[in-house]
């Protein structure tokens, strides 16, 4: 919970996030090895990062350009200090924020930039990073490594840039709040589907991108984004932790704060015909915000928005989001070829979505014996257990010859 502010604030000193990584970890295994000791501190938060900027302090130190690295850490740190509170959700001048935009450096390729940012701001393990990306492992692995090394090279300064240079460096930010929010609310592995601690530092970083840049209007788009989808988090699971269905959520337990803060922001996202990804998301996102229940959700226009989507930002997952919003408009017949389609797809190979989506039209249609199939298909490639404990429930209902009407694929914007 408290990697991403402590690695931020010792590369604000180290000016290495490699080197920074490294010492954060460090102040963690010192935590393991003394608090069973001498108890947990009333501030653990507090606690890591003094000890983490001691550390990182004591390293300046031993360079042989020691004077000049002080004078830009500005001051000596006492034994006993500890930092203050972390700052409020409108603070721009944010240790997390210069992270992000150091690790979004164009120096770096997109890729290596969006996964470097995830392993260090969202905390994310490299599988993690690997299904946001539907990539191989290996492949995000290498891509981490090659970034801090580049980034030591090329010296690069750990500050939030202005002017054109903001401008070079806000698309790979904002692709990786966005990643972060959508790993806190659906959680790769794990016995949770949400990591909620996740979804907040995104939603709090969209809030301070939108003010830092008022004018993007993709910004705008992300944060109204956010502010739906989080609005519906207290909702998407039972008190048993098990995930509840678009269908079946009381949303009497949406929180209408969030919402009406999303359709503010996508309201300052500018003209709809002039949107973006992020703004066409938060459309599909607002429109079952406005929906009084699930049967009133307006699917034709959520199906016309994913078909803009296709077209600006194309995407096997955007298509299967269209599909399933096709499926509510014209029925699952008519979806069910474009979700064939889609098996062909590389990237999808290890996608649960794709066969519990396809389980969900085949039910509908009244194969049942192929629609327990897939739903068993999905379990096993999810390694999430709230989600493999639902797609097995519903494997399990089909068992028993019910083809039911919900659906396990629904999409949520």
């Amino acid at each position: 919970m408290e990697s991403a502010r402590i690695i931020a604030t010792v590369a604000r000193i180290v000016r290495d996030v490699g080197i920074a990584e490294e010492i954060a970890q460090d102040a963690l295994v010192s935590a393991l090895e003394q608090w069973p000791r001498s108890g947990v501190p009333e501030r653990p938060g507090a606690w890591l990062t003094a000890t983490a900027k001691h550390r990182a302090v004591d390293l300046v130190r031993r360079r042989e350009t020691y004077a000049r690295k002080l004078a830009e850490v500005g001051r000596e740190l006492p034994e006993e200090s500890y930092d203050p509170e972390p700052p409020g959700p409108g603070d721009i001048d944010d240790d997390v924020l210069r992270l992000i935009f150091t690790a979004c450096h164009p120096v770096l390729s997109a890729g290596a930039r969006a996964a470097l940012t995830l392993r260090l701001v969202g905390g994310l393990r490299t599988d993690e990073i690997a299904r946001a990306f539907l990539v191989p492992e290996a492949t995000v692995a290498a891509r981490i490594t090659r970034a801090k090394r580049t980034l030591a090279k090329a010296g690069v300064e750990f500050e939030v840039p202005y002017g054109e240079e903001r401008a070079a460096r806000l698309g790979s930010v904002l692709e990786v709040v966005y990643l972060i929010f959508n790993e806190g609310y659906a959680a790769t592995a794990g016995d949770d589907l949400l990591r909620p601690g996740l979804c907040e530092d995104a939603l709090r970083l969209s809030r301070v991108l939108a003010a830092l840049v008022p004018a993007e209007g993709e910004a705008q788009g992300l944060a109204a984004l956010l502010e739906l989808q989080a609005s519906r988090t207290a909702a998407r699971t039972g008190p048993d932790g098990r995930p509840v269905l678009l269908a079946e959520q009381n949303r009497r337990r949406w929180d209408r704060l969030l919402i009406r803060r999303g359709f503010a922001a996508l309201e300052r996202a500018g003209d709809g015909r002039s949107y973006g990804p992020y703004a066409l998301q938060a459309a599909i996102a607002a429109c079952h915000a406005r929906a009084a229940s699930y049967e009133e959700t307006d699917w034709a226009t959520i199906a016309a928005l994913y078909g803009r989507l296709g077209a600006l930002a194309p995407s096997p997952v955007v298509e299967l989001n269209r599909a399933v919003a096709v499926s509510m408009t014209e029925g699952p017949a008519a979806a069910l070829p474009i979700v064939d389609a889609l098996a062909a797809e590389p990237a999808l190979s290890r996608y649960h979505l794709l066969p519990s989506v396809r389980g969900d039209l085949l039910a509908r249609l009244g194969r049942t014996a192929e629609a327990r199939a897939e739903f068993e298909r999905a379990a096993a490639l999810t390694r999430n257990e709230s989600e493999r404990g639902l797609l097995r429930a519903r494997a399990g209902e089909l068992g028993d010859g019910d083809a039911g009407e919900r659906s396990a694929g629904d999409p949520e914007g």
